[in-house]
């Protein structure tokens, strides 16, 4: 009930109502989970590139989406999804615990960020394997998860600059790159681009190792099917599963053998118009507030 004097927004409810799907989307419900709170004491200062580019939720889903195309082109990252994880059950799981780790670790208390990381890292000291040719793997390798860095953070920069910030300015790009090397460096991925110019550099170097098989083509389609549940919000995860196969290089997307289903101009129009509608969903969210340094809360 609005209080004296105050009228709520006729679309409000609507508001509502989108913001919640996209709550239970990002946070299982049944293990407790909430969204992550913005504070002030966080591993990155509110004024930092990596709480811009890494808070809207259109561009973040977009970037998941390309980020994760590009990773399973190698081998090995594409073996241990393959052989540690239950991603044919539960592929939205799994796309929900990257984007949670994304948020503890940009926006919760340090100690939080810190705590995520330490989990991921136990749990990649457990993993490895031997690919289909032979070769043994291990997930802890720090030139494999340099790969699954810099693929997961040019994919969340680019699908920002595309979508929300088509002049960022380069510098504040690089600032991006060097900022997120701080999550690299302490899940012990070696090397780590601190610049733009690295990043497209280190991409290239891995280029020769790329492979695409039956195996990364199940996988893609099955990250390329995924849905949430609600028609409206559905249209606008099949444009963004399509605008993130179109955020790839041209060599990655021949790789994948899935030219985009619907014309570019046309993708790229309708994950615009998804990105004003969520931002304006979410316009107003307490979600959204900056909460205080208060480490006696964590």
């Amino acid at each position: 009930m609005a209080g004296r004097g105050l009228t709520m927004s006729p679309f409000e409810p609507a508001k509502r109502a989108v913001r919640r799907k996209i709550t239970e989307v990002f946070n299982d419900a049944d293990k407790g989970e909430r969204p992550v709170l913005r504070r002030a004491d966080a591993l990155f200062p509110p004024d930092s590139a990596a709480w811009k580019v890494n808070g809207d939720v259109t561009t973040m889903m977009i970037g998941g989406v390309s980020g994760l195309l590009l990773q399973m082109l190698h081998p090995a990252v594409l073996a241990g999804v393959w052989d540690h994880s239950d991603f044919r059950a539960d592929m939205h799981g799994r796309l929900r615990r990257t984007a949670k780790f994304i948020a503890v670790t940009t926006y919760d208390h340090a100690d939080a960020g810190r705590a995520a990381i330490d989990k991921v890292n136990r749990i990649h000291a457990k993993l490895r394997g031997v690919l289909p040719d032979g070769t043994p793997y291990r997930v802890s390798d720090p030139k494999l998860l340099a790969w699954v860095h810099v693929t997961e953070t040019i994919s969340f920069l680019d699908a920002w600059v595309r979508y929300a910030e088509p002049r960022m300015p380069q510098a504040e790009q690089d600032s991006y790159f060097d900022e997120m090397a701080r999550v690299g460096e302490a899940l012990h991925a070696d090397p780590l681009p601190r610049t733009r110019a690295d990043a497209e550099a280190l991409i290239q170097s891995y280029r020769p190792a790329l492979r695409a098989d039956a195996r990364t083509h199940e996988v893609a389609a099955m990250v390329m099917r995924q849905t949430v549940g609600m028609p409206t919000v559905d249209l606008a995860a099949g444009l963004i599963m399509q605008a993130g196969m179109g955020l790839l290089p041209d060599w990655a997307r021949a790789m994948h053998r899935q030219p985009r289903a619907l014309p570019g101009p046309l993708v790229r129009g309708g994950a615009l118009t998804a990105a004003r509608f969520l931002r304006w969903a979410f316009d107003g969210s307490p979600n959204r507030a900056v909460h205080p340094d208060d480490v006696s809360s964590y």
